[in-house]
């Protein structure tokens, strides 16, 4: 029996359902197995009809329920019918006619729970265990004031009853968790062998494309540097521009390898940061070497700007940080068709020695969906296939540039307007290893970078004698024929074993090693090369030649004693380099055919650097024109929408303009905020100037502006939109406030925001309104409330709060009389008042009137700084002819 039950417990697991469906069934099965026997019990003891026809029922209904369940893969469907039956059905009928309180069902409640809490999920748990509760209660408080209702037990029968229930539902408790904790074991052994399988699966995937780089890159080496003959020589333009488009394709087939390499080593974990002490300079020199040819070829402008306080000589991944910067930049000439793309490097130092280096990629290409940035980083993913079908790539690069940037511990992010360009950002904590600063970024030598029609060598060393050790025997040819015109004499050796043979017999100036060679591979071949007894070579430098790419790799090398190492494919000027570094000088004559002067028309090192935090704000700040110009405060100007069209706020119409208008009943006017389009392009064009945007709106509850600009943001890394909670010149007197933190010093946006916050709930922005009228065409008030306060003289004081208006008080009577009460009732304590800044803003008063009130005012407090500002348009439209607002801070 124990044996049957095992096998059909086996073939439940092994099945292939899934474990809620598994657990679902065997849980069903151990329950209806338990309600069989307590039908048995009651059908021998003779129980009430009742309690027999409910279990009954349940038997026979409940397998069918989950045959149907399992069979139409809807397992919650099942379980949720399976409990409603429990609780609806059996648990009060077993209650009722089972003896209640003098019976068993009061002890098959705890099944009723078990069997609930295992075999639901989610918020429908929670609603059926409540409705289970409730029902016992219920049926407690019934049994007490309504005793009749339940069929009771004799005393032998009460026992006998609730005896059997207990072990019924015991064993079905003891079944039912160990069921599960088995299943559970089984499912965990299950997960550990997959894991062991992927882990298996992994390591040989590393080892694969480890030895596929190697295996690939040999035939590639022999195809560019056969091919580099090929340039060199004196051939028919056919020829030549065969070779080039040959050289091309290799180099990007070797791109798409270096990218599939190092995404399976970040996949498997080995990825390894191996941070060196590098030359800045130098590093962003070959960086535009490399991407400068690129962008002529297309037409591109190309700018480059470095912070000229960068520090000489950093302390991280060279590497790495290379890889990541040609990604960025490969990636902005392939999306641009037109326009220009740039580079700008920042630095700002830290302490401890340290220094956050910014670098920022824009070009002015196709740009990015909105939607699809949060998916840019994913792995094998181009977004708008269509527009890009033919640009040829892995869709690796930017998931390697995010992998790589995270291995650094620096963030990146990025800024896109479709169809109008992107911006990348990177930043990277790096130690500082030298403080002298770079200076001016210069490009000389950038000629050398020149796709020349003619190979010229730098170097001539004819007594130099060098040895090349490859069991590859194209890679010999390949080293040997590049480095022909040097005049260098070369010795070659297939394997380790002939390598020290000939170190016995002759004197090398220095030895290129291969890394992976059958037998003795190289490195093993260098430590018997040092340690070789009579050797003639014991100090002679040796390069190793890898095909293996990465910092891991250059930190091995210089670990196990090479003194240098070149990859695979050999990069022709890199070699001559390395043979120019490593030589004896008095073996070699050099040749400087490199113009020192040389600097590209396309590339333009831009001087200008971008501010790094701007604050803009709307229209609606109402500041004086000359305080935006003076401060650079960008604005997006709101619309005012009228019967004759929509104007835009204060560049297509004024105040007065719109105080003309209304004086005319007919005219309806209302103001509209700008789209999230118009944020877009706004914010799109200030990052152009700026590294971050701070952008503060008018109180969300009080204009769309607040969420449409939130929305345009969500296209940018680096802007951030911050409510002010106030209406016009309060909204200013926060725009100041921040502007004054970004020009102390203050860089960090989070740190300005938190500010902001402090000083929010400390300005006091309030308008007196001379008429309701504006108010009422506008839509702020009904037409009740506007004629009570005409009938009734009622000047209502708006004020915001929690970013909403509201109505602080009603003053009654003249406007002219009540000017001087409200200008009391807010300076009543001055020594509560910050007395840097008032704003007297206003709509359709006279100037003189504007100045009585400052003056009546001064009775009261002395402002350093009085601004009289008519309010926007857009303002003015609500508030109507004759309002005025005091706006100011308290301490």
């Amino acid at each position: 029996m124990r044996k049957k039950v095992q096998t059909f417990f086996r073939r439940i697991v092994d099945s292939g359902e899934s474990v809620r469906a598994k657990i679902f069934i065997l849980l069903t099965i151990i329950g209806m197995f338990s309600l069989i026997l307590a039908l048995i019990a009651d059908i021998f003891l003779h129980e009430n009809m009742g309690e027999i026809s409910a279990l009954l029922v349940t038997v026979l209904v409940a397998p069918l329920i989950t045959y149907l369940a399992v069979k139409k893969n809807r397992i919650q469907l099942g379980a949720s019918i399976m409990s409603v039956l429990v609780v609806g059905f059996v648990v009060p009928l077993v209650f009722c006619f089972g003896g209640g309180l003098t019976g068993g069902g009061v002890i098959w409640f705890v099944f009723a729970y078990l069997y609930i809490g295992i075999i639901l999920v989610g918020t429908f748990r929670i609603v059926m265990m409540t409705l289970l509760t409730i029902l016992i209660f219920a049926l407690y408080i019934a049994s007490f004031f309504v005793p009749e209702l339940i069929v009771s037990h004799e005393r032998f029968g009460w026992y006998l009853d609730s005896g059997v229930s207990i072990l019924l539902v015991g064993f079905s408790v003891y079944y039912m968790v160990r069921t599960q904790y088995r299943l559970y074991v089984e499912e965990s052994e299950k997960a550990k062998l997959q894991a062991k399988k992927i882990e298996e699966m992994n390591r040989a995937q590393s080892r694969f494309f480890s030895s596929m780089s190697h295996e690939i890159r040999t035939p590639i080496n022999t195809i560019i540097g056969l091919n580099e003959m090929i340039l060199r020589a004196d051939v028919s333009e056919d020829v030549a521009e065969n070779a080039a488009n040959i050289q091309s394709a290799s180099k990007i087939l070797l791109s798409l390898i270096n990218d599939i390499l190092d995404m399976s080593k970040m996949e498997s974990g080995k990825m390894e940061i191996v941070k060196v002490q590098y030359d800045v300079g130098k590093m962003l020199s070959e960086i535009v070497n490399m991407t400068w040819i690129k962008a002529d070829e297309k037409g591109l402008k190309f700018s480059v700007y470095v912070d000229p306080s960068m520090p000489s000589q950093l302390f991280s991944d060279e590497v790495r940080i290379k890889q990541i910067l040609l990604n960025l930049l490969n990636n902005a000439v392939k999306y641009t068709k037109e326009g220009s793309i740039s580079l700008s490097v920042h630095c700002v130092k830290t302490d401890a020695g340290k220094a956050i280096v910014t670098y920022s990629v824009e070009d002015t290409g196709i740009g990015i969906r909105k939607e699809s940035i949060p998916h840019l980083f994913d792995a094998f993913r181009r977004e708008d296939n269509e527009k890009n079908r033919y640009i040829e790539g892995t869709g690796l690069g930017l998931s390697i540039v995010k992998q790589l940037v995270d291995l650094l511990g620096g963030t990146i992010s990025v800024n896109s307007v479709y169809t109008k360009g992107s911006t990348f950002v990177v930043s990277l904590e790096q130690e500082i290893a030298d403080e002298k600063m770079m200076g001016e970024f210069g490009m000389r030598k950038l000629g050398q970078a020149l796709d020349k029609p003619k190979y010229n060598r730098s170097f001539e060393a004819p007594e130099a004698r060098i040895l090349v050790v490859d069991d590859n025997a194209t890679n010999l040819l390949v080293v040997k024929k590049l480095l022909k015109e040097t005049k260098v004499i070369i010795d070659t050796a297939e394997n380790a074993s002939k390598c020290l043979n000939m170190t016995l017999q002759n004197r090398y100036n220095m030895i290129f090693m291969d890394h992976l060679m059958p037998g003795m591979d190289g490195i093993e071949c260098l430590h018997a090369l040092r340690d070789q007894a009579g050797g003639l070579c014991k100090d002679a430098p040796v390069v190793a030649l890898t095909a293996n790419a990465g910092s891991e790799n250059q930190a091995l090398y210089r670990r196990e004693g090479f003194d240098e190492y070149l990859v695979k494919p050999i990069d022709s000027s890199e070699l001559e380099r390395t043979v120019l570094k490593l030589l004896p000088e008095n073996l070699v004559t050099v040749i400087d055919n490199v113009d020192e002067n040389f600097e590209p028309e396309t590339i333009i090192r831009e001087m200008r650097t971008k501010i790094p935090i701007l604050i803009t704000t709307d229209s609606t700040a109402d500041l004086p024109a000359e305080l935006l110009s003076k401060l650079n405060i960008p604005i997006v100007p709101y619309k005012v929408r009228m019967n004759e069209g929509v104007f835009y706020d204060g560049i297509e119409t004024g105040n007065s303009a719109i105080i003309r208008s209304l004086e005319d009943g007919s005219v309806v006017a209302g103001s509209e905020e700008p789209t999230v389009q118009e944020y877009e392009n706004f914010f799109s064009e200030q990052l152009t100037y700026a590294q971050h945007i701070i952008h503060i709106s008018m109180g969300k509850h009080i204009s769309k502006g607040y969420e449409n600009a939130c929305e345009a943001a969500l296209a940018f890394y680096n802007v951030k939109v911050f409510d002010s909670g106030q209406l016009s010149s309060g909204t200013g007197l926060l725009v100041l406030y921040a502007k004054e933190l970004a020009e102390s010093g203050q860089y960090d946006p989070e740190m300005i925001v938190r500010e902001l916050l402090k000083k929010q709930e400390k300005i006091k922005t309030s308008f007196v309104i001379s008429t309701t009228d504006y108010l009422y065409r506008s839509g702020h008030l009904s037409s009740f409330i506007n004629k009570l306060c005409n009938a009734l003289m009622f000047h209502p004081v708006l004020i915001t709060r929690n970013s909403y208006m509201k109505v602080y008080r009603l003053w009654a009577g003249g406007i002219e009389r009540i000017k001087p009460k409200y200008i009391q009732s807010l300076f009543r304590n001055p020594s509560d008042i910050d007395k840097s800044i008032l704003f007297i803003t206003y709509a359709g008063i006279k100037l003189s009137e504007a100045e009585k009130i400052r003056d009546e005012v001064s009775r009261f407090i002395g402002f350093d700084r009085v601004y009289i500002q008519k309010a926007s348009p857009s303002i003015a439209i609500n508030c109507g002819i004759g309002s005025f607002g005091l706006i100011f801070a308290r301490k």
